[in-house]
């Protein structure tokens, strides 16, 4: 004779299989529409493997955005577009090594290696990236004595990249973002569009971090506490 255990067992293992089967992938499936965008954030070779600022598995996230591109029909891709001798860069700053901080006008600076200096090599969109229609590229960053991570704004909150009036225009009302690093340009990207009134969805497996001092956690309790939706690429309905 079976005993309680055994039953409640076999209930929970009953019901398991009859529920699990059910509407769960249908009902996370986004199809992506008219009024959808997909952001790709500077995949660019300074953040890439050799790179001067390479994000520990940067790479893998060319494959994810090429396959889920497709399933857009507007895509805009940024570019970090620095000058030489940017205030971001370590380099500039005697005494100072990258990844420590300093307070400028606009707030507090995290240090940089220098990298995604303009028209060289590391500041070049990763070739491997396929999304022949990509409608804008977006370039932030080319004012010497700020920083600018976000693709709507630069680090001082004001100044625009015109990149909100754009989408604005194109009737776009929420936005996907992938890209490099989640933890700044990606998250003060996904942040910003909601502050500009989109629905913001990051794509998780679409991202990788650089994690310095806590900073991807505290990037992902932030974007949640802004309502940023945290979805991975299987969520996107993507056509063969």
């Amino acid at each position: 004779m079976l005993d309680r255990r055994q039953i409640l067992a076999a209930l929970g293992t009953t019901a398991l299989a009859t529920l699990a089967p059910t509407a769960l992938p249908a009902a996370t499936s986004i199809k992506p529409d008219d009024a959808s965008a997909l952001l790709v954030i500077d995949v660019q070779n300074c953040f890439l493997p050799g790179g001067s600022l390479a994000v520990k598995e940067g790479e893998q996230v060319v494959p994810v955005i090429n396959r889920i591109a497709k399933a857009f029909s507007n895509v805009v891709m940024t570019q970090d577009w620095h000058t030489p001798g940017h205030v971001s860069f370590a380099s500039v700053h005697s005494g100072k090594k990258p990844f420590e901080t300093i307070d400028l006008p606009y707030g507090k600076q995290v240090l940089w290696p220098d990298h995604c200096v303009q028209g060289t090599d590391g500041a070049a969109l990763s070739k491997d990236l396929s999304i022949p229609h990509a409608e804008l590229i977006i370039r932030k960053g080319f004012h010497k004595d700020v920083d600018s991570y976000s693709a709507f704004l630069e680090a001082d909150g004001k100044t625009s990249t015109g990149l909100a009036g754009y989408l604005k225009g194109r009737k776009i009302k929420r936005v996907f973002v992938a890209g490099l690093a989640t933890d700044f340009c990606v998250a003060w990207t996904a942040l910003d569009a909601r502050k500009a009134g989109f629905e913001v969805h990051v794509v998780e497996d679409a991202c990788r971090g650089i994690d310095t001092q806590g900073s991807l956690a505290k990037a992902w309790a932030d974007m949640a506490k802004a309502g940023v939706k945290r979805i991975q690429s299987s969520d996107i309905a993507v056509s063969a």
